[in-house]
C-alpha cells in the first residue's frame, strides 16, 4: 500500500498544474482631450485598438501576465478619447514543457484577463460620459500562432522574463 501512496504522490508531483492566484489592475488611464466640446459634436467614431501582452517569471512556480489594452477613439479627425488598462494576473504554472508554458503564458492567459480588461475598460469609458465600448471577443490562440510563426521566420525563439 505504501508503494502505491509513494507513487500517487509522485505522479501528483510531476502532473501539469495551473492554478489562478489573482488578478488585478496594474495600471489604468482616461484621456478626453476635446471635452467638453467633444460632447456637443455628432458622434461618429471610429475605433482604434492596441493589444499587447506581456509576461514575467516570479519566485517559484508563479508567473505574472500582464494583458495591455490600448483604445483610442476619435470623432473624424480629433481624438475624443484614449483609455488604457493594464489588467494582470499572478498564475501558478508547473510541470509543464517548454511548448505548453509558451501556450499558457501566450494565449490560455491572456484569455482569462481579457473579460475583465474589457469590462474595465467599458466602466472606464462610460464614467467618461461616452457611449459604452463593446470589444468584440479576441482569438488569443490565433494571436500567439502567428507571434509563433513571425518568431520562427525571424530565428527567434520565445523567453519568458
Amino acid at each position: 500500500m505504501t508503494d502505491q501512496q509513494n507513487t500517487a504522490a509522485s505522479e501528483e508531483e510531476t502532473a501539469p498544474q495551473f492554478s489562478l492566484q489573482r488578478i488585478y489592475v496594474r495600471d489604468l488611464s482616461f484621456e478626453a482631450p476635446k471635452s467638453p466640446a467633444i460632447f456637443r459634436q455628432q458622434w461618429e467614431p471610429s475605433v482604434g485598438l492596441d493589444l499587447n501582452t506581456r509576461q514575467k517569471a516570479l519566485e517559484g512556480d508563479f508567473f505574472e501576465v500582464v494583458l495591455t489594452l490600448s483604445v483610442t477613439v476619435k470623432n473624424g479627425e480629433e481624438v475624443a478619447f484614449i483609455a488604457e488598462v493594464q489588467q494582470a494576473g499572478i498564475f501558478l504554472i508547473k510541470n509543464l514543457d517548454a511548448a505548453s508554458m509558451s501556450h499558457t503564458l501566450g494565449a490560455f492567459c491572456p484569455n482569462i484577463l481579457f473579460p475583465y480588461a474589457r469590462e474595465t475598460l467599458d466602466s472606464l469609458v462610460t464614467r467618461g460620459s461616452f457611449p459604452a465600448l463593446m470589444l468584440a471577443p479576441v482569438n488569443f490562440d490565433a494571436l500567439y500562432a502567428q507571434e509563433l510563426q513571425r518568431m520562427q521566420e525571424s530565428g527567434e525563439t520565445p523567453t519568458v522574463q
